[in-house]
C-alpha cells in the first residue's frame, strides 16, 4: 500500500506539471548560418604593417535555436547563439491584456532597425556603419498601437580623463518608438536616453548625458523596394550603440566633452523571381567630440549582393563589399577592408 501510495503521489507531481505545459504551444526553430568570405585588409587596418588577405570560413555567431511559446494571453520566447560558448540571446515573456502587450526580459529593444541585409561579418547590416542598434537587453516594455515604451536595463562605462572607481545609475534606460503606416509606406520615429554618474576616489561625481533619436523608412514599390534610416545622437558609446567610429565622451577637469554621432543607411532591392532576389546598400557613420580643433571620425560601407533561394529555408547569399575606416578623429589613416564571398543559411 506504501508504495502504490508513493507510485501515485508521483504521478500526480507529474501530471500536475506535465498539464500546464501541454496547454502551453511550443515551437521550436533554429538557424543554421556559415560566413565564407575573402578579406583583405589594407595595412592600416591591422597591426603587421602590410596588406593582409585572409578567407573566414565558420559558423557565424548569430546561429540560433530558440522557441516560441504561446499558452493564450501569455506568450514567451527564449533564443541562444553560438560564439566561442553558448549565449543567451533572447529570454522573455508577454502579456497580451487586449489593449497592448506587456514585454518582461531580454530582448530586442526600441532603438534597434534592421533595415539591410548585408551578410558580411556575421550579418553586420550595417548597423555600425550608419544603423541603428542598441542590441538585445533586459527591459520592461509597454507595446500600444504601433507604439513602444521601454525601460531598460542602464548602461555605464568609464570616460577618459576621469578616474572613476564607481558609476552610480538612478534611472533606466529609456528608450520610445512610434510606427506609422501609409499604404506600402512605413516611417518609425526612435527617442532615447540614458543618464549615470563616474564617481571619483574622493566621491566627486560627473554627471554623463546620452540623447538619441532618428527615423527609418520604409518603401515598397512592387517587387521593388527603398529602406533607409537616419540618426544623431550624443554620447552614444556610454548609451550602448553600435557605431564603428570612436563615439565616447571625455572630462577635463569636471568638464563632460561630448561626442556628437550622426549617420544614415540607404537600401535599395528587387525581386527578381521567387529563386533570386537583389540588394544594394550604403551606410555612413560619424562622430566628433565637442572640442575646439577637433575632427569627425567617419566610416562608409558599401555592398551590392544577390539571395538565392534554393528551397524554402535554403538559401546562399553572395555578396561584394567595402568598409572605408577613413581618418581617425586624430587625422591617422585608418585603412579600408574588401571583402567578397558569400553566407550559407538553412533555417529549421
Amino acid at each position: 500500500m506504501r508504495k502504490l501510495l508513493a507510485l501515485l503521489a508521483a504521478v500526480a507531481f507529474v501530471v500536475a506539471f506535465t498539464v500546464p505545459a501541454m496547454a502551453a504551444d511550443w515551437g521550436f526553430y533554429g538557424s543554421a548560418r556559415m560566413g565564407t568570405f575573402m578579406e583583405s585588409d589594407s595595412k592600416e587596418v591591422g597591426t603587421t604593417g602590410y596588406d593582409d588577405d585572409d578567407l573566414g570560413w565558420g559558423l557565424q555567431s548569430n546561429a540560433r535555436i530558440g522557441a516560441n511559446v504561446k499558452a493564450g494571453d501569455i506568450g514567451g520566447r527564449f533564443e541562444y547563439g553560438h560564439t566561442t560558448t553558448v549565449n543567451l540571446r533572447l529570454l522573455y515573456g508577454t502579456w497580451n491584456f487586449g489593449g497592448g502587450t506587456l514585454l518582461v526580459g531580454q530582448d530586442y529593444t526600441p532603438l534597434n532597425v534592421f533595415q539591410s541585409n548585408q551578410v558580411w561579418a556575421g550579418d553586420a547590416d550595417l548597423l555600425p556603419y550608419g544603423g541603428i542598434y542598441d542590441g538585445r537587453r533586459p527591459q520592461i516594455t509597454l507595446s500600444m498601437a504601433g507604439f513602444k515604451l521601454a525601460l531598460v536595463q542602464p548602461a555605464t562605462a568609464t570616460i577618459a580623463g576621469f578616474a572613476s572607481v564607481d558609476t552610480d545609475t538612478t534611472l533606466p534606460k529609456i528608450e520610445a518608438s512610434y510606427k506609422l503606416k501609409a499604404g506600402p509606406a512605413a516611417l518609425t520615429f526612435l527617442l532615447g536616453y540614458n543618464t549615470y554618474d563616474v564617481v571619483g576616489a574622493t566621491d566627486n561625481t560627473v554627471g554623463i548625458d546620452s540623447t538619441f533619436m532618428g527615423l527609418a523608412f520604409n518603401v515598397g514599390l512592387g517587387a521593388a523596394y527603398v529602406n533607409g534610416n537616419v540618426y544623431m545622437g550624443k554620447n552614444l558609446g556610454p548609451f550602448g550603440m553600435w557605431e564603428q567610429g570612436a563615439n565616447d565622451p571625455t572630462i577635463t577637469g569636471t568638464q563632460v566633452n561630448d561626442n556628437d554621432s550622426m549617420g544614415y543607411v540607404l537600401v535599395a532591392g528587387f525581386k527578381v523571381s521567387d529563386t533570386i532576389g537583389l540588394e544594394a546598400g550604403y551606410g555612413h557613420q560619424e562622430s566628433e567630440l565637442d572640442v575646439a580643433g577637433s575632427k569627425t571620425d567617419d566610416t562608409d560601407s558599401y555592398y551590392v549582393q544577390a539571395t538565392i533561394n534554393l528551397a524554402k529555408g535554403c538559401f546562399i547569399v553572395p555578396e561584394i563589399g567595402k568598409v572605408d575606416f577613413k581618418d581617425s578623429a586624430a587625422g591617422t589613416k585608418q585603412g579600408d577592408t574588401t571583402y567578397y564571398g558569400a553566407k550559407w543559411q538553412i533555417n529549421f
